[in-house]
């Protein structure tokens, strides 16, 4: 299985990095880019490749892979027209979702416990997707609605009967067969004009009109990861999620000052 990566946008949000535009992927925690994170995580899971979908600075992208010695593993796809919008960049990607294999489509802007991806790739079901059950409302947060176990919306704004709710991750597994119905729907998308529009559209559109369960999800409350979207996200990657993953890693407390809910599971 292979990984997908979206990870051509420039980040409006967020801004500049000490006074230096760069790509999130290229954000450092720890001493490491979130891509060199990507990368030995994929690795390390078994994952063949990790395809990368760039445009804002690519330069600068490929020259941490070669900096990284990882040009075995990673392959880019550019795309041009990076300022319309991410599902421009899922169209550019759009032939590594059709060559009749299961992957693993992924957004680039998270930092993440190594445990949490695994939970995706070792999940039994062909298509699925991760849940956070402990989120902050807002219309921020891509929401993945249940109903008697069913997935029955996924989207920012919610407007259905839900049993539970929680946030998506950003990662999917997903089979041939509904990576292609994914692609088809986004060129829908683009020929429609609708390039502005967020690509989890298009997962939408496919998941909500697929046979009862098609698609399926794996709760990963309590887990360590955050989505990199605003400055505020960069000091809790910093201050929370990275000292939990390290902890993890070294199998020793945790020592930053986030609490555990009860009832939560950890990636310890």
């Amino acid at each position: 299985m292979k990984a997908v990566m979206l990870a051509a946008g420039v980040g409006n949000r967020l801004g500049n990095t000490d006074g230096i535009p760069l790509p999130k992927i290229l954000l450092r925690f720890g001493g490491k880019t979130l891509l060199q994170y990507h990368i030995e995580t994929l690795r390390k899971l078994g994952i063949s490749e990790l395809v990368l979908g760039i445009g804002y600075y690519h330069h600068e992208i490929e020259r941490e892979i070669v900096a990284l010695g990882a040009q075995d593993f990673v392959r880019t796809v550019l795309n041009k027209n990076y300022h319309e919008g991410n599902i421009i960049t899922l169209w550019t990607l759009r032939r590594e979702l059709c060559l009749g294999n299961p992957i693993l489509l992924m957004d680039a802007d998270v930092l993440y416990c190594e445990e949490l991806l695994e939970c995706l790739v070792n999940s039994p079901h062909p298509n699925c997707l991760l849940i956070d059950r402990h989120f902050e409302p807002g219309d921020e947060p891509v929401k993945v609605c249940v109903r008697n176990g069913e997935i029955i919306e996924f989207r920012k704004w919610l407007s259905a009967d839900y049993d539970s709710c929680g946030e998506s991750v950003g990662f999917f597994k997903l089979s041939a067969e509904v990576a292609r119905k994914i692609i088809l729907q986004t060129e829908l998308y683009v020929r429609q004009g609708r390039r502005h529009e967020p690509y989890e559209e298009t997962i939408r559109d496919v998941l909500l009109t697929s046979p009862r369960g098609t698609f399926a999800y794996e709760d990963i409350t309590g887990m360590a990861w955050t989505e990199i979207d605003f400055p505020a996200d960069v000091k809790r990657a910093n201050s929370e999620i990275l000292p939990r993953i390290i902890a993890a890693k070294d199998n020793r407390p945790i020592t930053s000052n986030w609490k555990m809910e009860q009832g939560e599971t950890t990636c310890l």
